[in-house]
């Protein structure tokens, strides 16, 4: 490095093999742990759930325009092989949000986990808005509606309308030189996020939930067994005892 030689800051010998697994439950090391396939254990993430129902839960939840469903109920249908991923590879389930919206969530294998199409004629990866008026699909390859002319009318007066941003990272680069909310703000993010995260509890808990969004805690019957799975024990030395 430029101005004098390269010190590198000294590890402790304990975190010197299992720095990688941060605050997750120790455990040796396996290729299969890491890089892209880190999504699929539950040590680290949420399977499919977590993995594309963080985008298509957020526009759905966008769409909505709620914090969180009320009711959440999920069901496995492709558990995993034991021995391997604990994540389950297929999975449905119905969150009702307030006034009686419905939405349901569930796997295809007619994509591939990355987005590439297996069967183009089969069931897509994407979302579909159903109302009294028709329908709306829409995913990263395109959009199309049962009013083949909806995406070219006028929007009345009174309509919402949403910011537009082609280039998130540099959306991201204007709100901090403007201390604006980027189009996706924090609380957003997080109230999105959240809705996955609750599909993983009904699936590993396998029964349904009451969910209050504005506390944002597990409610009636299940709310104790729901409340305990809101956090998970932080393994040492990677939790957050040393902020004093």
């Amino acid at each position: 490095m430029r101005g004098g030689p390269f010190h590198p800051i000294p590890v402790p010998a304990e975190l010197n093999w299992d720095f990688w697994l941060g605050q997750a439950p120790k455990e040796d090391y396996e290729k299969e742990r890491c890089h892209s396939q880190f999504r699929w254990w539950y040590d680290y993430a949420g399977g499919p759930v977590t993995d594309w129902g963080a985008h298509h839960n957020d526009i759905a939840r966008w769409a909505i325009g709620q914090d969180g469903p009320e009711t959440i109920e999920a069901k496995v249908v492709t558990g995993p092989i034991p021995g391997g991923y604990t994540t389950p590879s297929e999975y449905e389930a119905t969150l009702i949000w307030g006034d009686g919206i419905t939405q349901i969530v569930k796997t295809t294998l007619d994509d591939t986990p990355f987005g590439g199409i297996v069967n183009k004629n089969g069931q897509r990866n994407g979302i579909r808005f159903e109302g009294t008026d028709g329908w709306i699909w829409v995913n990263r390859d395109g959009f199309s509606s049962s009013d083949e002319d909806i995406a070219t009318k006028p929007l009345p007066a009174n309509a919402v309308r949403l910011e537009s941003s082609g280039n998130h990272m540099k959306n991201f680069l204007d709100c901090m030189r403007s201390r604006k909310d980027p189009v996706s703000a924090v609380e957003a993010g997080h109230r999105s996020a959240s809705v996955g995260h609750l599909i993983i509890i009904a699936l590993r808990a396998g029964r349904e939930f009451q969910w209050d969004p504005v506390k944002e805690t597990f409610i009636g019957d299940g709310a104790k067994e729901g409340n305990a799975c809101l956090a998970r024990e932080m393994r040492k030395p990677y939790d957050i005892s040393f902020v004093g």
